[in-house]
């Protein structure tokens, strides 16, 4: 098949990188900087420079949330008739609603998905081919997904060694995701601004880099995520504040039981949670 990934970013790099580790697949790949291009072209994680995405059998579009829709809306007379298109962004109901009845109409199936990996770091010069060892990657089709194209995009998921494909409504994705992804990145970015942030050196151990990890984000990429799903992160936002809410209380009145009763059920949870 004919593969064109359209943005050539830290995920999008890396599926090149992996797509040309493990398949056979003629790759092109199309980025807004020429610099990009010619990176990805010498390290082989693609095999030309697309000038278009008119040949693809199977068109991966790797861009900024809104960007996905204006780059999808804008081609939705240029891509090929009875291909395949997909997105990687973090959001889905709000991308899958504006464009997938739009391609349908054109005979083109659009199905969103996410892979389920990252870095703290942006960019091509970042991307690995085996980001993806693993991981899992989300699927999200409406009740109209052809079978067949959706049977193609999880082999190609498969063969580029994702353990796991996970089909979702979009619905249940944004809820979910905002739960397992967004609300962390808002924890860690909120939790590093304490004032005693400047005295840590020598403080500092594993707890601490774990929780600061991905409070190095890509704002430009995170801020259309949050409000694309403000809803269910609104939820998740408020939640959490209650529960803190409740060892603060515990601790202010020095109430040892409650205290006690709050960390075990915690650790009780995190017990009881699947590693994968």
């Amino acid at each position: 098949m004919k593969i064109v990934t359209v943005g050539l970013g830290l995920i999008g790099g890396s599926l090149c990188k992996a797509i040309k580790k493990h398949t056979n697949h003629l790759l092109g790949g199309i980025d807004i900087d020429r610099k990009v291009v010619k990176m990805a072209l010498s390290q082989n994680a693609i095999d030309y420079e697309a000038k278009d995405v008119s040949e693809a059998d199977i068109t991966i579009v790797s861009l900024f949330p809104p960007t996905i829709i204006e780059f999808i809306k804008e081609n939705a007379d240029v891509f090929k008739e009875g291909s395949i298109v997909i997105d990687t962004a973090g959001i889905k109901k709000a991308i899958v609603d504006e464009v997938t009845d739009l391609l349908a109409e054109r005979d083109v199936t659009f199905i969103g998905v996410h892979p389920m990996a990252g870095r703290e770091f942006s960019g091509f010069e970042y991307s690995l081919d085996d980001l993806f060892d693993n991981a899992s990657f989300i699927m999200t089709p409406t009740e109209k997904t052809p079978k067949e194209e959706m049977r193609i995009i999880e082999d190609l998921a498969y063969s580029i060694h994702f353990k796991k494909v996970v089909k979702a409504t979009p619905e249940d994705h944004d809820r979910i995701i905002a739960f397992t992804s967004q609300l962390a990145h808002v924890v860690s970015n909120a939790y590093i601004k304490s004032p005693t942030h400047q005295e840590q050196l020598g403080f500092s151990a594993g707890s601490f880099l774990d929780l600061t990890r991905v409070a190095k984000l890509n704002e430009d990429m995170w801020t259309p995520l949050f409000l694309m799903n403000r809803e269910p992160l609104c939820f998740e936002i408020d939640y959490i504040i209650g529960r803190l809410a409740e060892y603060r209380n515990a601790i202010e009145a020095g109430d040892a039981q409650t205290l006690r009763r709050l960390l075990r059920d915690g650790r009780i949870l995190k017990e009881n949670t699947p590693v994968f």
